[in-house]
């Protein structure tokens, strides 16, 4: 496989947003195929996407594909500063941080500080849900859709390139995310009648 023209095809299947902000770099000694660190909310440039390009080619085609436009989907989907409640909850919390520090307030502190925790926690988790995951499945089946594979084309693949990746990683099974996401796929490909319960989504 020559790695130049594969990173220019897979950024070329990547949507406008994800070709601007995904660095593809390839990581021979890595053990997974595929590797994206989490973005940290003070890393505002690229997003590197660490490719194994020895275990790469191990897939197919289409799997290739529908696996690098699931994680950058991913990748993208993760907003560190946006309009919500827990963001809002955390500006204030850090306000409040720097009011009572100034001011020598250790009670303060501590009930601002603790504030700011939990809901930067909370930001934390949502950005590595469950519900991210599937999320970020079906927005690559949408994005492939645009590329000329069928929903149930696009589904099959990337369902196989979970599965295989697992193979190919040496990994004795998949995890449980990856099972809730193979069964999504399954339902969305019309591969089985058995979707994912919504309190399983919002987990």
């Amino acid at each position: 496989m020559d790695l130049n023209s594969e990173i220019n095809r897979l950024l070329d299947v990547m949507p406008a947003s994800g070709r601007m902000q995904s660095r593809i770099i390839s990581k021979p000694e890595q053990p997974q195929i595929l590797v994206t660190p989490f973005p940290l909310p003070w890393n505002r440039g690229d997003r590197p996407v660490y490719i194994n390009f020895d275990l790469w080619q191990k897939l197919s085609r289409g799997q290739r594909d529908l696996l690098i436009l699931s994680i950058v989907s991913r990748s993208l989907a993760i907003k560190w500063f946006k309009p919500d409640w827990y963001q809002a909850i955390t500006l204030a919390g850090l306000l409040g941080f720097g009011s009572e520090l100034i001011q020598a307030d250790a009670i303060g502190i501590v009930i601002s500080g603790g504030l700011t925790a939990i809901a930067a926690s909370q930001i934390w988790r949502n950005n590595r849900s469950l519900q991210q995951l599937l999320t970020a499945d079906e927005a690559a089946i949408k994005i492939a859709t645009r590329r000329g594979y069928t929903v149930t084309e696009a589904a099959k693949h990337l369902l196989e390139a979970i599965e295989n990746a697992a193979k190919i990683e040496g990994r004795p099974s998949l995890d449980f995310n990856e099972l809730i996401r193979t069964q999504n796929l399954k339902a969305i490909g019309n591969l089985s009648n058995i979707g994912i319960p919504k309190n399983v989504r919002e987990e």
